[in-house]
């Protein structure tokens, strides 16, 4: 019988599928040189399933919901409160994001989820910081938010049990376990060369609220800019403003050219952010599938892979860590199908 773990990736992802293992009985260790760092680090932690909806897309919009679904209970098992905001509002600077808006609205509430259009005296009322020019908004008062570093800690303590190594895992076969999980985020593939998990480079602001600014938002704040999208996510001392998009291999240098978007995209949805305190500067590599959904699944008998969120690694622990164990236990979670690495063709064979 099965009962040593090998985790592989220490990130949320990996985190919480450790933590979830003990719980379970197995003995893990878990393998990362820098535990809770890179994309889980960055991450702006926003809970937005239902808000980037888009007609086509039912598998990722499921398996969205359904994970959004399981973090009251996922968050209360960690006993900390690791929520930065309650609500989301995603707004429209001109007639095309309006139409688009409209268009999310009506698909996601066919799938039976709850969005509310705004007009501008609505937005103005519920988020008197944004831009007098906003057009139209979408309300998800069911999607939230997380402190990811603080998720971060909480899941650390959560893993009370498991043996955390400090090195570079390079070949699978050297690790003594029955089972292996692969968690390792951008770096999947050279564990993996059969899952198609590519690195995608985001850039991210801290910003921290000086006594003479305004009040920021209680809800994360979406939005697109010429094309560009754009958030701000509430946190205990400010916000965080993300996200650029680039495929630069493993480059993980903060840009110029990044900073000014972002800061000049934020001003146009929050003109008074000019008077926050930009603290932090970051970017890490999201782990992005060719069809935006993670891969989550059997790659042999023996090993496992839970990796390829993109954006939306901290939305999808707690359907991960759920889909991980039912596999350890030698079954499936139907509400993970879609996830299933048997979608794409295999390169090669891992045992």
């Amino acid at each position: 019988m099965s009962t040593t773990l090998a985790v592989v990736g220490g990130g949320v992802i990996g985190l919480a599928v450790a933590a979830r293992a003990v719980r379970d009985g197995w003995t893990v260790t878990l393998y990362d040189p820098s535990v809770g760092s890179g994309a889980s680090w960055v991450a702006g932690g926003m809970l937005a399933p239902l808000s980037e909806g888009w007609p086509g897309e039912h598998d990722l919009l499921a398996l969205g919901a359904q994970s959004l679904a399981r973090w009251p209970e996922f968050a209360r098992s960690l006993g900390v409160d690791v929520f930065s905001a309650s609500g989301s509002l995603t707004v429209a600077l001109d007639s095309a994001d309006a139409a688009d808006l409209r268009t999310i609205a009506e698909f996601v509430g066919q799938q039976g989820h709850e969005l509310e259009i705004l007009g501008r005296a609505q937005i103005r009322e519920l988020e008197p910081s944004l831009a007098q020019n906003i057009r139209l908004g979408l309300l998800a008062p069911t999607e939230s938010a997380v402190d990811n570093r603080a998720l971060i800690t909480a899941l650390l303590q959560a893993a009370d049990g498991v043996e955390f190594v400090a090195d570079t895992v390079a070949d699978l076969d050297s690790l003594d376990a029955d089972q292996i999980v692969v968690a390792s985020g951008a770096q999947t593939a050279t564990l993996l060369p059969s899952v198609p998990v590519r690195a995608v480079k985001g850039e991210i602001l801290r910003l921290r609220r000086r006594p003479s600014a305004g009040e920021a938002p209680t809800r994360t704040i979406r939005g697109s800019v010429h094309g560009r999208p754009i958030y701000l996510v509430p946190r205990g001392d400010g916000l965080v403003v993300g996200a650029t998009q680039y495929e630069s291999g493993q480059d993980t240098q903060v840009t110029v050219a990044g900073v000014r978007d972002l800061i000049a995209d934020a001003e146009r949805l929050m003109p008074s952010i000019g008077e926050y305190e930009l603290y932090e500067a970051a970017a890490g590599l999201r782990p992005m599938s060719p069809d935006g959904l993670p891969v989550i699944g059997r790659i042999s008998d023996r090993v496992i892979v839970a990796s390829g969120h993109g954006r939306n690694g901290i939305l999808l622990t707690p359907i991960t860590a759920d889909a991980v164990s039912a596999l350890l236990a030698g079954d499936t979670l139907p509400e993970a199908k879609a996830a299933d690495p048997a979608r794409f063709p295999r390169k090669g064979r891992q045992e």
